[in-house]
């Protein structure tokens, strides 16, 4: 996800700066001292609370760390709980243990894999796993591949650059043009399939939600495919409702019709739930599609 921010031009800085500097009143001498190094063990009666945090240029001198860190965090206090955030996709809890091996990570360019070979093997170690609770194919033939992602808003990417890459290649064998690719969607999708469509520049297709009706419809689905669609997505879990799509059902009309579309599930909500609860309901790797 990229959150855009306009970057401040000299006059809005120095229009800011004006505004607080003509108004010495509100500010407290907490330092008789302007030399002074040390500061109280209490941050907001120390000589830094009263220094206005940077907002678009580096300060000219340095603030302790303890003393940076509780400004942060109080002004952190202002954003919404996670835990009281129902209408966002949020981990608010995990093990300790958890926490400390994320810490301990940190540190780690994990891209480099020659340098850090145990920390790729994890990563392989746990893709396998996945695999094969998605029921992925698993035999001496099969050609299965899997990564790690930093979410599911990096997988849908990635999902969708391997679509369009190999509708592409597809028809450039076939000698046919390969310029207008589309991909079909719930209109409850989240919003990172907007954001893959506009990147790659594929034409969103929406199956729209109704009255009655918050999934996708697997006949009015299939009725938008045609030679330009990359790829169909179809939710476990959806935005709104967190209901299951109908996947088995477009698999069997993509089957029933001859078309050579393949569907992208995204399991971002349901894919850790659904193998689990209802091990029996056909959403993955076997359907053909």
């Amino acid at each position: 996800m990229v959150h855009i921010n306009r970057v401040a031009t000299t006059k809005e800085v120095n229009d800011e700066k004006s505004q607080f500097e003509s108004a010495p009143e509100s500010k407290i001498n907490l330092h008789p001292d302007d030399d002074a190094d040390d500061y109280t063990a209490t941050v907001y009666g120390s000589r830094y609370a009263e220094e206005d945090l940077p907002r678009h240029e580096m300060p000219d001198k340095e603030m302790p760390p303890s003393v940076a860190y509780r400004l942060i965090k109080d002004d952190l206090t202002l954003d919404g709980t996670p835990t009281l955030n129902l209408a966002s996709f949020v981990t608010t809890y995990m093990e300790e243990e958890a926490e400390k091996l994320m810490v301990d990570a940190f540190s780690k360019n994990f891209i480099d894999y020659e340098e850090y070979p145990v920390s790729a093997d994890i990563q392989n170690r746990c893709v396998s796993m996945i695999a094969r609770l998605f029921n992925a194919p698993s035999e001496d033939d099969s050609n299965t591949i899997g990564t790690s992602t930093i979410g599911s808003s990096e997988a849908i990417m990635l999902g969708v650059l391997a679509m369009k890459k190999l509708w592409q290649n597809k028809r450039k064998a076939e000698g046919k043009p390969f310029d207008k690719p589309n991909m079909i969607m719930n209109s409850a999708v989240q919003v990172c399939w907007e954001k893959a469509c506009r990147y790659f520049d594929v034409e969103e297709r929406y199956v729209y939600c109704t009255t009655e009706r918050y999934v996708i419809d697997p006949k009015e689905c299939v009725d938008l495919c045609d030679e330009n669609t990359i790829g169909i997505c179809a939710i476990l879990g959806t935005t709104y409702t967190g209901e299951y799509e109908d996947i088995k059902g477009i698999n069997d009309l993509l089957i029933e019709r001859n078309i050579e579309v393949d569907i992208h599930v995204d399991a971002a909500s349901g894919g850790f739930v659904a193998p689990f609860v209802n091990p029996g309901l056909l959403w993955d790797f076997r359907l053909p599609k």
